[in-house]
């Protein structure tokens, strides 16, 4: 995917992760956002909604799934990630009705497959 300038939202805790990830996004041809946490993406102002989200489970205070229920009627398409793998996991994304899950360490890939996938099936802003 090159020259897309799709936004697509980081929402990870680990620094290193954070930065792998933008990488890979912008090299693929997306513009990215990044956040640390929950709680700093719902206070910033970003303008035009992103495409897609890319949001860690296990995120320090509101977690991933909890961020993407309270985003409620205006959410963009999602793609979950975490080390983590459990049905408690896979139960609270369910709930918050994500459709992509991926487990850490991940094939790059896999990854832009994913949000192709959670895009087609999402209305972004």
């Amino acid at each position: 995917m090159k020259d897309t300038g799709q936004l697509i939202v980081v929402v990870e805790d680990d620094a290193g992760m954070r930065r792998a990830l933008q990488r890979l996004l912008r090299v693929s041809g997306f513009d990215t956002l990044e956040f640390e946490s929950a709680e700093a993406f719902l206070g910033a102002s970003i303008g035009q909604g992103p495409y897609c989200l890319v949001l860690d489970v296990q995120l320090p205070g509101l977690s991933g799934p909890r961020l993407y229920e309270q985003l409620g009627h205006r959410r963009p398409p999602a793609v979950f990630i975490t080390s983590h793998d459990s049905q408690a996991t896979r139960a609270a994304i369910e709930k918050a009705r994500g459709e992509e899950l991926l487990i850490k360490p991940f094939v790059t890939q896999d990854l832009l497959n994913a949000i192709s996938r959670a895009m087609q099936r999402g209305s972004p802003p």
